[in-house]
């Protein structure tokens, strides 16, 4: 791997083969979309090995996603300036570093450190997949690119859990909740050997705006912390401080963007309607997700009394109504155009509801609107992804894949503490399930409404 440069290098022509390099980016996606959820099934096992309190485990969480969040727009124009690439295969190693480190850390100290360095690393690595395949797959192969990386993301997703539940109960070389994290060590030593299939490409920078780098960070921490730590603390004075300041933050990082030469993130892009209003779905879809696997998971752990593999299982119901549509979905977009993401939000919709009727009684009366509810996802998820990139020009597309997937941590931040607000202020817990249901309905509605705003081709 060669070490960074400025030099100017032009935009590579669209590779005629995708298939050659696609699998390489789609198993380093696959590593890190399981990572955000395997987590959580590891939790009380790290509390007894490494006698870690509450505090300390919700920074295990925490500290990942805070980097992610601070790290992907500039991790993004990083790619820009110094090759797609390069940058990626930089983070694919620091991501598989970081596992290890975490794998075999001997204290809650050094694994939240871990964390965090993998958050970063995530942040280097996730937003060149949509720029790779943007700058380096013919326009006519994308949407087919797209469903595939959608399809990787939603799988790794909905089985994070079932995953962690089966490394633990396997237990090999006694090495229990470790296990989740050293599985990185075989894909990422696999992906960064396959690096060379991956075309490069990069755009000339005169420089980074490091006033903007500063600003961007400490906004969107300023803005996530508490949204990730305000619930199990009641909302204390500092989080409603944190908020606010957030939004002052963003302004001065508008208007530091507005006067630099070689901007963080071109505000012009956000000019292109089918990207502003993208941005907008986007939120609104990815406020639903993490919100629904962690409700879904409280309801069938702690109310129903299933394991955390036992629950796993019970996700595979998703996993295969989203299985059955997500690959097919950019042939459902080339007939439906915009209203195919409507589509989606509507049938996810109908799930949500099957599941409502269904709470309170045997697990078993939830498979069925699990399944709709995958169905609805994978229809929609990688049409708009191909929405939200389909007009950017390529020397902007590290910076606005950066922006997306910062639009998709941010909404998974906001989605779990709203739709946590209302789960957690129910009587009971089939009362705060069927409350964060309907909450999830309501947003599926609000996804169609804003689809409508989008340019009609």
């Amino acid at each position: 791997m060669t070490v960074l440069s400025a030099r100017p290098v032009r935009v590579t022509a669209p590779a005629a083969r995708p298939g050659a390099f696609l699998p390489v980016l789609l198993i380093s996606t696959f590593m890190t979309a399981i990572d955000a959820f395997i987590v959580n099934v590891a939790l009380p096992a790290m509390q007894r090995d490494l006698d870690a309190g509450p505090a300390a485990l919700e920074w295990v969480v925490a500290g990942y996603v805070l980097a992610v969040a601070a790290g992907l727009i500039t991790g993004g124009r990083l790619g820009d300036r110094y090759g797609r690439r390069q940058v990626f295969g930089i983070g694919v190693a620091l991501f598989t570093a970081a596992s290890v480190l975490c794998g075999l850390a001997p204290t809650v100290g050094v694994l939240i450190g871990a964390r965090v360095l993998q958050g970063l690393a995530a942040a280097l690595l996730m937003p060149q997949v949509l720029a790779i395949v943007r700058t380096s797959v013919a326009p006519a192969e994308q949407p087919k690119a797209i469903a595939r990386y959608g399809l990787t993301m939603g799988l790794g997703a909905v089985f994070g859990q079932l995953i962690g539940g089966l490394l633990i109960r396997a237990d090999l070389f006694g090495l229990d909740w470790r296990l989740c994290f050293l599985i990185n060590l075989p894909i990422g030593v696999a992906a960064l050997a396959l690096l060379r299939r991956v075309p490069e490409s990069r755009h000339p920078a005169t420089r980074l705006d490091l006033a903007g780098v500063v600003l961007v960070s400490a906004a969107l921490v300023a803005l996530v912390l508490p949204l990730v730590e305000g619930r199990e603390q009641g909302w204390p004075l500092w989080t409603w401080l944190s908020l606010a300041a957030s939004v002052l933050l963003f302004g001065l990082f508008a208007a530091t963007q507005r006067r630099s030469a070689q901007p963080l993130v071109d505000l012009t892009l956000f000019r292109e309607r089918a990207f502003s209003v993208g941005l907008v779905a986007t939120q609104v879809f990815w406020m639903g997700q993490a919100s629904f696997f962690l409700i879904l998971a409280l309801y069938l752990q702690v109310e129903r009394g299933l394991s955390a593999l036992e629950s796993g299982v019970v996700f595979i119901a998703i996993g295969a109504g989203y299985l059955a549509t997500s690959m097919y979905a950019h042939r459902i977009a080339a007939r439906l155009g915009r209203q195919v993401v409507s589509v989606g939000a509507l049938v996810m919709a109908v799930g949500l509801y099957g599941m409502w009727q269904a709470a309170g009684h045997g697990t078993g009366w939830l498979v069925p609107g699990l399944a709709v509810d995958g169905i609805g996802m994978g229809i929609a998820l990688a049409p708009l992804t191909t929405t939200v990139l389909s007009r950017i020009n390529p020397q902007h597309t590290g910076a606005a894949a950066g922006v997306l997937s910062t639009v998709n941590q941010t909404g998974n931040a906001v989605g779990v503490a709203l739709i946590g607000i209302v789960f957690y202020r129910a009587a009971d817990l089939t009362g705060g399930f069927r409350a964060g249901l309907v909450a999830l309905i309501v947003l599926e509605l609000a996804l169609a409404a804003v689809i409508q705003l989008l340019p009609r081709r």
